[in-house]
Parts: C-alpha cells; sequence; structure tokens
C-alpha cells in the first residue's frame, strides 16, 4: 500500500456546475502527489479514482520538464499497445534463421523484424528498443501509467499533462490535466552511489527504485562485489528483461508477497532477431546470477514464459514460477532449488544443464521438452514432485477458449522432431521423486534414434510414499535400480556433476 505522505488528492480540473446536470467532477488521487519532491526517476503514474476508470482509445499524455518545458515523454493512446494477444502471428514476411546462434523459443527465430512492427506502442527494456506495451493498465478504480523507460532524470521537476479522452470514469468527468500547474512533481537529487552493494525497490517510491527493471538497470553490467537487489512486498506489473549481467542477486522478502508479472505471450510480443520478447521475466546471457524469494507470473496464455534464463553459473531459489507454454525456459548450467513450476505443457524447455533440487512441477500436457545436445546435460530432478493437471495455469486472453487436456498427457517428456530437428541425446532424470496423476506410459512421443536417450528413473513414488507401478513406461526409457546403477543414481544427485563442476551454494 501506498503510504499517505506519497499518495495525496489532486483534483482535475472543474466541471463548471450546471442546474440541473448530473455531470460531476471525478476527483481522483494522484501518485506521485501534486508537488510531491525525492520522486525516483524509475515511477509510474497512478491515478486512484472512486469508481473504475475506463482507457479512451484516443489522446495523449505528456510529460515536460517544469524548466525548459522541453517534451520529455509522450503515450499516444491511439497507438494499440500491441497486437492482439488471442491470436499468434504468423512469421510471413520475415526472414527464417535455419541455424540460430542462441534460440530461445519454440518458434523459429527470425533475421528480420516484423514490416508492421512501428504500427504499435514500443518501449525500451533491457536494451532492446522493440517490446510491446501497456501505455495504461487498469485494475479496479486504479490507473497506471507506464512511461516509457529511462525518460526521467534525478535533479529535475516535471509537469503532467493528459487529455480527457485518455481515460473515463461512470462516476463523473474526468478532465484531465490541462495545464503546467495541475500536476507536478519533483525527482530525487540523486540516485544510489555507483558502487552501492544494496540496491532497494519498493512499489510506494519508499526504496531506491519503484520498478524492478529500474534497480536492474542501474546495476554494473560486471561488478567487482556482487549487487543484490532486495525487492519489499508489493505488486510490480512490468516485463522485466536485461542481458550480459554478473554477480547480482535478485531477492525478494517474502515469497508469496512479492510479486511480479506481466500479461506477455508470442502473439503480443511475436519472435525478432536475438532474444525471445514474449516472457514475463528473462535473464538472458548472464553469468552468476541469483533469483531467490519471489513470485512471477505471465498473466496470458499461449507460448507465454513466466521465466527465462540463459547463462552459465545461475541459481534459482525459492521462487514461484507461473506460466503458460514454455513456462520455464532454461539454456545453460542452471540450479534450481525449493521452487514451483505451474504451466501449460512443455512446462520446462530448454537445452540443460538444469538441477532441480526438490522442486515442485505442475503442468497441464507434458512437463519438457529437453533439447541439450551430447555436448552438455540435460535435466535432472532430485526429491522433486511432479502434479498433472487437466486446467490451464492462466486466463486465456478475451477471444480464446480454456482449453482442457486430459490427465492422460501429463507426461514427464516429449520428443518429437521440430523444424527438421530431432534431439537424440536428450536427457532427463528423475530421481526419488513424487508423482501425481502421471500417465503409466511416463513418457509422450518420442521421434528419431533413442539409441542415446537417457530418460532415466529411479525410485518414484507416489505422494504417500508408496512405490509407482512402472512397469507399463515406454520402452524408450529405463529404471535404475540398486546396486546395479548406484554409481549412475550418486553422480546424478550431484549438481557439480551435472553442472559441469560447478558447485551451487544457495544463501
Amino acid at each position: 500500500m501506498r503510504s499517505q505522505s506519497l499518495l495525496l488528492s489532486c483534483v482535475a480540473v472543474a466541471l463548471m456546475s450546471v442546474p440541473g446536470s448530473a455531470a460531476q467532477t471525478a476527483s481522483v488521487a494522484c501518485f506521485p502527489a501534486m508537488r510531491a519532491k525525492d520522486i525516483n526517476p524509475d515511477t509510474h503514474l497512478v491515478l486512484t479514482f472512486a469508481s473504475a476508470p475506463t482507457v479512451g482509445t484516443s489522446g495523449k499524455i505528456r510529460v515536460y520538464d517544469a524548466e525548459t518545458h522541453q517534451l520529455v515523454d509522450t503515450l499516444d493512446l491511439s497507438v494499440s499497445a500491441g497486437p492482439d494477444p488471442a491470436h499468434r502471428v504468423a512469421i510471413a514476411g520475415q526472414e527464417i534463421d535455419p541455424n540460430p546462434p542462441t534460440p530461445t523459443t519454440t518458434t523459429p527465430a527470425v533475421k528480420t523484424a516484423p514490416p508492421d512492427l512501428k504500427k504499435y506502442q514500443l518501449n525500451t527494456i533491457g536494451g532492446l528498443a522493440d517490446f510491446h506495451f501497456y501505455p495504461v493498465i487498469v485494475h479496479g478504480n486504479v490507473a497506471t501509467i507506464y512511461l516509457h523507460n529511462n525518460v526521467l532524470r534525478y535533479h529535475h521537476r516535471y509537469v503532467v499533462q493528459m487529455d480527457a479522452s485518455v481515460l473515463t470514469v461512470a462516476s463523473g468527468r474526468f478532465e484531465g490535466f490541462t495545464d503546467d500547474k495541475a500536476w507536478t512533481f519533483s525527482t530525487k537529487a540523486a540516485g544510489p552511489k555507483s558502487d552501492a552493494t544494496r540496491l532497494v525497490v519498493a512499489a510506494d517510491g519508499s526504496g531506491d527504485f519503484n520498478t524492478v527493471q529500474g534497480a536492474i538497470d542501474s546495476a554494473p553490467a560486471d561488478p567487482t562485489k556482487r549487487v543484490t537487489i532486495f525487492i519489499r512486498n508489493g505488486m510490480y506489473e512490468e516485463i522485466v528483461f536485461f542481458q550480459h549481467k554478473s554477480n547480482l542477486t535478485i531477492r525478494g522478502e517474502d515469497r508469496e508477497k512479492v510479486q511480479i508479472g506481466y500479461g506477455n505471450n508470442s502473439a503480443f510480443n511475436p519472435p525478432m532477431p536475438g532474444p525471445s520478447r514474449r516472457c514475463a521475466f528473462s535473464v538472458y546471457d548472464s553469468n552468476g546470477i541469483t533469483l531467490e524469494n519471489f513470485s512471477v507470473t505471465n498473466y496470458l496464455f499461449g507460448q507465454a514464459e513466466g521465466l527465462l534464463v540463459y547463462g552459465s553459473k545461475d541459481i534459482v531459489s525459492h521462487v514461484n514460477i507461473k506460466g503458460s507454454g514454455d513456462a520455464l525456459n532454461l539454456r545453460g548450467k542452471i540450479y534450481l532449488a525449493d521452487s514451483r513450476i505451474v504451466g501449460d505443457g512443455d512446462t520446462v524447455l530448454g537445452v540443460g544443464a538444469a538441477f532441480f533440487y526438490r522442486c515442485v512441477l505442475e503442468s497441464m500436457g507434458p512437463f519438457m521438452w529437453i533439447r541439450n545436445t551430447d555436448g552438455n546435460h540435460g535435466n535432472v530432478f532430485v526429491e522433486s514432485t511432479f502434479l498433472a493437471r487437466d486446467r490451464p495455469a492462466v486466463t486465456p486472453a478475451a477471444g480464446q477458449s480454456a482449453p482442457v487436456h486430459p490427465l492422460s498427457t501429463a507426461f514427464f517428456a516429449r520428443l518429437p522432431i521440430n523444424h527438421g530437428l530431432n534431439y537424440p541425446y536428450a536427457e532427463a532424470v528423475l530421481i526419488r521423486c513424487k508423482l501425481k496423476d502421471i500417465p503409466a506410459i511416463g513418457w509422450g512421443t518420442i521421434e528419431g534414434d533413442t539409441s542415446h536417450l537417457h530418460l532415466w528413473e529411479f525410485a518414484s513414488t507416489h505422494l504417500d510414499g508408496k512405490p509407482v507401478d512402472v512397469t507399463q513406461r515406454h520402452a524408450a526409457s529405463k529404471q535404475l535400480t540398486l546396486p546395479q546403477d548406484a554409481k549412475t543414481i550418486e553422480e546424478y544427485s550431484d549438481p557439480a556433476f551435472m553442472l559441469g563442476g560447478w558447485k551451487p551454494i544457495v544463501e
């Protein structure tokens, strides 16, 4: 909840009283408050009404530097946020890269941007200038305005102007902010020191930053001392994306009360050259990153990752991850512990190597699609839990029907030939895992050469600890047994064996 010192009332331009007219001025509380000082430059603009507002399809929001009256940002509501998230965008007109150096999605990598890219709202996130985003998001009676990233500066005073057509309020007339005195605020004199090793994020503005992305952007790319970004309890509705970072810990105050998320998928942010833009939270080409003690959610159905991690020696600990297709996308040496992953099929997608310890996975459809080569290990799960589900993890967008998949489709993994490619060295190993409603065959579609596959299982039980009947498992899979496979079981229970000698340390 935003503190009363920061969230004060500023009343929109009054509508003149007309005898016999039911029209009234809509009062609105503003954040930052009128003439507020010491505001973080990454702040959102938040309007709280007495009743729910509706986002318009025209009008502009403008932010000016108060001293020079220079325009520093504009949001035009006549521009659509992005393609319809309910309909997957074809990649017609784009050149396909047959051998992408670092593929990150199940859709083909592309060399060229969609020709209609500039038709939509665009924001720069983590150095990529082509993310589609929603300039205004409404929940209940609160409208949050998302300025473009990194447009506000320290030690400046700003003026906000807003056309009346941006928002409509049922309980009265909202006249907007039409002059230089209606809504102003000043930013902090300076940010944290460049060598700071602890940065605090707080949605109410009481920390060093209001947004997770703002804090990450400020962190050095390769600090000599580990930098910790501490996120206070709150809701953080934002796409988080960063790349080429190292030696960074992102830690939440409370796993359930720090909620980071966004509505994003491959329809809303379709394939572009380079990294995937369809995730809620992306760690891209970054090493030595630790994520711990928060929740991340992708609010849209479809190909919509909750979390993507691509790098080496990265740790995910005590994190709740929820997405739709490919809910968790992993590429590199990743260690995951005591985390919960919920998705709608191919819930864990990646090329390895990934070690899961005491994790809980829920999936509607196959839990995995493994794509590792013979150059590294795939996925291993130790003392983890697999729970089949027949309902989607997220609510489908308007225009989409809610799919229902029978529990019989919740295989551990599938290995179809994809765009002519096969994965003959795919590896998925389950050691002392608990299972619920997993089909008797265990593994789904497996195509191509199976002679090098490591689809192994040891000592699987039901949730009550009773052994699972594995007599009907897929012929391409193998049950590890004692004493014959004692060495294999010991090796695959050791993260260092899986992760090329790296011994992850979870604080």
